[in-house]
């Protein structure tokens, strides 16, 4: 499977669908007990430049369904297209590549390097594309913009446990837009910060948004699941369409 080139004919089909889950079901299985079918059936789109949040109280498969979509996860059965491309048939080595390249991911613990600082962090997926690395000028200079975009430009050379929890979220937003995504996910991304950081965030994901980036968001702030387009509440193990 060659992923950029099924990518260009994906552009070339003008198709503006950019994720397609077919009947998808997930179960965990359970040692001594029957499994426990945490997906049914699953129906889903997701066009490019969406806003969709997911909302739905805990263990109700809210970040199972997002790490299916970010290929961190296997479904039992059903299918999942990206950008026309089944990720079935990809191998270990391009379903690694596809994450990094072209799915980013932004979670509450944020998860950055402690070691390094705050534009290291930001280029450290560039460090695993081909091509690219952390000598790569095009790429500092790339980094460098995303960390003035998110008013980080103070915080340049500090590491993590120097900065505040909105701080660790904006380095992770940029660490995630720094190889060009098609989609980012994000889990939770303003729960464990106070209602000023919560805000800020928010903002920065609706101005994204606003300029083309696709979004997914799983969260439990109705404040944050409001600014979506499209938004979804787990049922029974299927995301129901709410508006």
């Amino acid at each position: 499977m060659n992923w950029n080139k099924g990518l260009s004919a994906f552009r070339k089909g003008m198709s503006l669908v950019l994720v397609k889950l077919q009947n998808i079901v997930k179960s965990y299985d359970r040692s001594g007990h029957a499994p426990v079918k945490v997906l049914d059936k699953v129906n889903m789109e997701i066009s490019e430049g969406d806003f969709v949040s997911i909302v739905g109280p805990s263990g109700c498969g809210k970040t199972t369904l997002l790490n299916l979509i970010g290929c961190l996860l296997k479904p039992t059965s059903g299918e999942i297209l990206i950008a026309g491309i089944d990720v079935r048939e990809m191998g270990d080595r391009e379903l690694s590549k596809l994450r990094n390249e072209k799915i980013g991911f932004v979670f509450q613990g944020s998860h950055l390097i402690p070691y390094l600082n705050v534009l290291e962090n930001v280029l450290a997926p560039t460090y695993f594309s081909q091509g690219k690395g952390p000598t790569d000028k095009l790429m500092e200079i790339r980094a460098l913009e995303l960390i003035e975009e998110l008013g980080l430009q103070e915080r340049i050379n500090h590491l993590p446990y120097q900065l505040s929890l909105g701080q660790r979220r904006r380095v992770a937003i940029a660490r995630t837009l720094i190889n060009d995504p098609l989609i980012v996910l994000a889990d939770e991304p303003t729960n464990d910060l106070d209602p000023e950081r919560a805000q800020q965030i928010t903002d920065i994901l609706v101005s994204l948004n606003k300029k083309g980036l696709t979004l997914l968001v799983v969260t439990h702030q109705p404040e944050l699941a409001a600014k979506a387009r499209c938004r979804y509440r787990m049922c029974n193990g299927i995301p129901v369409l709410e508006n």
